[in-house]
């Protein structure tokens, strides 16, 4: 996701009219900036953690300012995100970093929107149009270490001639401004066999060949990868070649096949057995075996043919090892992959903590950039609207937790990327577990079943009123939610009783509801009788929100008309103290023992 850096509401304005044409995000200096879409306090560090994520920064600031941000960061330039500066004014666009990796394109996008000059100082994109080192999509370049050679030679006054069977497919070459000469001392070739070079020739491989790949389950990757690298050895075709790995949507969970896909740096790609099947008249091993076991004549080849479309040729027939077959199949012309078969789909379980940007980690914020649709109660949707413009939103209300996650899981089933949102930490009372529920239950989709999760943690709403009140988690403490919708009232009567006992810090969760108005006076009873009257007891509402509101009052006094499903309810150990500091503020904190304890070396 592209973050829109600004210091400033004077550099919104400019700011906005980037986000027209580039979606993203605009973030602001909190102290400075009353309209961004998200604030941030300490420059340095935001603009730091968004380069190190690998996000493209554009920034409505100095220049210099920027240099001097990022410079300790700046080692690679083969990895370095764009990053562009713009004035404030929005007259120029300049791309100071990543320029070969898209900076100098996006530059000429942002210009564009603002009727601005792209201030563009790449030398061969300034005479020759081109970057050689940043070939288009479809296209790999494999001897990147020449490129720089190649490109002043050229900027001195050397020609280049083009080569190879493939060059016609190469309109990029073609349509730039580069000296061509069929006697030009620098080469420029395209090639599909791997091969020595010249010192001044540049190598361009083209990705239009699809491996197929079918497998056992649980098969080994490193059997797979093995036979991989024999087909492709067998045919001297690089690896730069393959434009994706396909397979049957059986396979859709399969890690040898997505071993592979990570090995080659490529997409898994997967059909179903009908569309496999259409494929038959045209596999050189069609099986019936195959047929029986998974509904179609062949996998590998079947798999690799769909890819390529009608005009594909099968070039590696099956190969077979123990437990795995690959083939592979040609297409007439470079392949985009976005529009041919399935993906894999992503269900991404976010907590997006309290509410407020700060509290949401840089991991989740990429989950959700990452995302083709956000699903969630709609308050929760609301909360990270600001960075994630341009998704898909799929809004319920409370009480409709199961229809939610299986939404969620339907959606990642028919290949779409998909974030569950959840307050707090997805996995505290959140959407988590109940993911590994319908998992464990069935009732799902195959393809829901086969689908990658990834659970990201988020600050909870206990970690928030915490911080908020000081340190009362300083010791061994436990969380119980008050809410006998989903858990027996007994049960929970016997976890209140327990946890006064063993003498816990306890935060409660839900702890009234409309109709729920007994259960926090039961709990205060029974804490009464195993700890002090004067007990601190945090109550912490809207955390991170608008309206935020946290105290602290005697268990004694602890009233259930002060608190409200918002609330979160701490209530202290017998050992927890407060202080007052100078500015009048009232401090919670659960001693563990440290001002006791002789020496040093204190493991914490």
């Amino acid at each position: 996701m592209t973050s829109i850096i600004i210091l400033s509401d004077s550099a919104f304005e400019t700011a906005s009219r980037i986000k027209q044409v580039t979606g993203g995000s605009i973030e602001g200096l909190a102290t400075r900036c009353s309209r961004a879409d998200t604030t941030f306090d300490d420059t340095r560090t935001h603009m730091q953690t968004r380069f190190r994520a690998g996000e493209p920064v554009i920034a409505v600031m100095a220049a210099g300012a920027i240099i001097r941000l990022l410079a300790p960061l700046l080692a690679d330039k083969q990895k370095e995100p764009p990053v562009l500066a713009v004035a404030e004014d929005g007259s120029s666009v300049v791309p100071l970093l990543g320029g070969h990796h898209g900076a100098n394109d996006l530059a000429e996008q942002v210009a564009a929107g603002l009727v601005a000059h792209a201030a563009i100082t790449t030398a061969g994109d300034l005479r020759f149009g081109i970057a050689l080192d940043n070939p288009p999509e479809g296209w790999t370049l494999a001897n990147p270490e020449n490129a720089k050679n190649v490109m002043a030679a050229l900027l001195s006054g050397d020609e280049v001639r083009l080569q190879g069977r493939y060059i016609n497919g190469a309109r990029w070459l073609m349509e730039s401004r580069l000296p061509l000469d069929d006697d030009g001392e620098c080469v420029i070739s395209t090639s599909e066999t791997v091969r020595d070079h010249a010192p001044l020739e540049l190598v361009y491989y083209p990705r239009r060949h699809v491996l197929g790949v079918g497998c056992e389950r649980g098969a080994e990757p490193s059997e797979v990868i093995g036979l991989v690298k024999q087909a492709l050895a067998d045919h001297s075709l690089p690896p730069a070649c393959i434009a994706a790995v396909a397979s049957i949507d059986l396979k859709a969970d399969e890690v040898a096949i997505h071993a592979v896909a990570e090995h080659l740096g490529v997409p898994a790609i997967f059909f179903d057995a009908a569309r496999l099947e259409q494929e038959t008249p045209r596999l050189a091993n069609p099986s019936d075996v195959v047929f029986a076991e998974v509904g179609c004549h062949g996998v590998a080849e079947g798999a690799a043919l769909a890819a390529t479309g009608d005009d594909g040729l099968l070039v590696q027939q099956k190969k077979k090892s123990k437990r795995a077959t690959v083939a592979i199949a040609r297409a007439q012309e470079i392949l985009d992959m976005n529009d041919i078969g399935k993906a894999r789909g992503k269900l991404f379980v976010v907590g997006i903590g309290p509410g407020q940007e700060g509290w949401r980690s840089p991991e989740v914020t990429r989950m959700i950039g990452a995302s083709t649709d956000l699903v969630g109660y709609t308050l929760y949707l609301d909360l990270i609207a600001p960075v994630s413009e341009g998704k898909v939103r799929h809004d319920f209300d409370l009480g409709k937790e199961e229809d939610r996650v299986r939404h969620a899981m339907e959606l990642a089933g028919e290949g779409k990327d998909v974030a569950l949102v959840c307050s707090g930490d997805a996995g505290i009372y959140a959407m988590a577990t109940l993911v590994f529920e319908l998992l464990a239950d069935g009732g799902l989709s195959d393809q829901a079943r086969r689908i990658g999760i990834e659970v990201s943690p988020g600050i909870s709403a206990l970690q928030a009123a915490a911080a908020r009140a000081g340190a009362p988690l300083g010791h061994d403490f436990c969380t119980i939610s008050l809410s006998d919708l989903l858990t027996p009232w007994e049960s929970i009567k016997m976890r209140v009783k327990a946890a006064a006992e063993g003498d816990f810090v306890i935060a409660f969760y839900n702890p009234v509801s409309k109709r729920r108005r007994t259960q926090l006076a039961h709990a205060r009873e029974v804490l009464l009788n195993h700890r002090p009257a004067d007990t601190p007891v945090i109550l912490a509402t809207n955390l991170g929100r608008e309206g935020e509101l946290v105290r602290v009052v005697p268990l004694s006094e602890l009233k259930v008309d002060d608190v409200d499903m918002l609330t979160v309810v701490i209530v202290g150990s017998s050992d927890t103290k407060t202080v007052k500091t100078g500015d009048g503020k009232t401090w919670v904190y659960t001693p563990r023992g440290y001002s006791a304890k002789e020496g040093t070396g204190i493991n914490t």
